[in-house]
């Protein structure tokens, strides 16, 4: 019986002394879980770093043009003289001076042009277009009756300077209309048949209208349209003027009041 209480005794002591080491243990595992850190939110994943490409249209990229900008455009243009009022006066020896009641003809003609505009504010700009042509002068009509009287040849560089007013500011689409002025250097001038001719510097008002359009990025597209009100004082003497003895000469005065259509691309800095 004794050895009965014995053994209760020694089962009874192993027992307990397993189920205190299950709790130190299990206690040991919660205190490691509790002091575990705690993480508030998942972070976010490392953002991709990306090139806004010179023809893309970014998240960053500005809409519209405003205040501040810079455009360099390059469009392709075409001078239409409109030769609204001529005079022609032909001198020869033994003929005197006469106004021969001739009209002046100036050809159309179409080069590239290359332009700077700066933005003032959101609505106002300033732009600088430059482009040369060449063109040929005739006359016909008056004394001359059907023939056509070649005057000669003539290279115009025409740098025109308006103010614009810009109606859409920080939009895709962005008309305006302008107001400016025109001066008007004629050079490499060539006479008919071996003549000299002249002409001198000539300046006058412009008026303008056009739009731009955003088209990817910082590119642009843009039309205008320009009115310059010019006039042309040329003089041609020596050689054979039209058939005419050695010596004789022509004066014209020519309103050419030319119409410059343009289209083209710009890109904004």
């Amino acid at each position: 019986m004794v050895k009965f209480r014995s053994f209760l005794t020694v089962m009874v002591a192993g027992v307990a002394t397993m189920t205190g080491a299950a709790r130190a243990q299990t206690a040991t595992a919660n205190a490691a879980y509790v002091n575990a850190p705690v993480v508030d939110r998942v972070p976010d994943a490392p953002a991709a770093k990306g090139h806004c490409g010179i023809f893309e249209t970014c998240a960053n990229t500005k809409i519209g043009l405003g205040k501040g900008d810079m455009m360099l455009r390059l469009s392709g243009t075409g001078v239409l003289p409109q030769d609204r009022q001529s005079t022609v006066w032909l001198s020869a020896p033994g003929l005197g001076t006469i106004n021969t009641g001739a009209h002046l003809s100036t050809t159309n003609q179409a080069m590239p042009e290359l332009a700077f505009e700066y933005f003032i504010t959101d609505n106002i700009s300033v732009d600088l277009i430059a482009t040369s042509t060449r063109h040929e002068v005739g006359a016909t009509g008056g004394v001359l009756g059907n023939s056509k009287l070649d005057v000669g040849s003539a290279w115009v560089l025409p740098p025109t300077l308006t103010f614009a007013w810009h109606f859409r500011p920080h939009k895709r689409f962005n008309p305006y209309v302008g107001v400016g002025a025109t001066l008007m250097w004629f050079y490499n001038m060539q006479g008919a048949n071996g003549s000299s001719l002249n002409s001198a510097f000539t300046a006058g008002p412009t008026v303008n209208a056009g739009f731009d359009y955003q088209l990817v990025g910082n590119w642009f597209f843009n039309a205008d349209v320009k009115q310059m009100f010019v006039s042309m004082h040329a003089y041609e003497k020596g050689g054979q003027v039209n058939g005419l003895a050695a010596g004789g000469h022509i004066r014209a005065q020519n309103s050419l009041d030319p119409t410059v259509v343009s289209a083209g691309i710009a890109y904004r800095f």
